[in-house]
């Protein structure tokens, strides 16, 4: 039976907290909110749990899942370099919706899916994922949505589609803004916007200059 949590009262806040990083902890699901849509994660570490992420949300490995950290420092662990622009993309905009897809660090233990190398990652700008993200270390994190259907932007909207598949609902009200974040690819020599989202691309060329589209 899933349990949810009202993050707008303190002592629930608290309490969801506790109790999503036990579950993440134990290889459960939890959802959680974002400054972009709500998310449904794992420890990125129990491959067991990515796996049951991907099954909840009704897709395969092709589609590797991204990963939330809390900290700068969290992010660098995960990856070989922050590359040419990273830091500086990273300064300008983590907390935040930019998504980087960089190459991972090839001690780390781990099955995202099928991603040939490189790891998705980014530090949300929202106080209950960050939270939750200094408790639990990096966590794979995808929209908490079945594959083919929109992205949720309320708890009611995540627990509609994940049922109990989810071990804990941490709800914090409706996503005010709903639009996913941008992806950058900087594992290219030129970096690439494998999807627009939230941060316009003119702000991200204002720090690296020349910026590759699919159109």
């Amino acid at each position: 039976m899933s349990r949810r949590f009202d993050c707008a009262d303190q002592i629930e806040r608290m309490t969801g907290l506790a109790e999503a990083a036990s579950s993440v902890r134990r290889g459960e699901l939890v959802v959680l909110p974002t400054d972009t849509v709500y998310g449904i994660g794992a420890d990125a570490f129990t491959p067991s749990a990515v796996s049951a992420l991907t099954e909840a949300k009704g897709r395969g490995r092709d589609v590797p899942v991204p990963v939330l950290v809390g900290t700068v420092r969290a992010a660098n662990a995960l990856v070989e370099s922050l590359g040419t622009y990273g830091q500086d993309l990273v300064d300008a905009f983590w907390p935040g919706p930019l998504t980087l897809i960089l190459r991972a660090n090839r001690s780390l233990m781990w099955d995202l899916g099928d991603a040939k190398g490189t790891v998705a990652v980014r530090m949300p700008l929202h106080p209950v994922a960050l939270d939750l993200l200094k408790e639990t270390g990096p966590m794979a994190v995808s929209s908490a949505n079945r594959a083919g259907n929109p992205a949720a932007t309320t708890v009611d909207e995540a627990q509609e589609q994940l049922g109990d598949s989810v071990d804990v609902y941490l709800d914090a009200g409706p996503c005010t803004d709903g639009v996913p974040s941008t992806i950058l690819d900087l594992t290219t020599a030129v970096p690439r916007v494998l999807r627009k989202g939230a941060i316009p691309l003119d702000k991200i060329r204002s720090i690296v200059g020349y910026l590759a589209t699919e159109d």
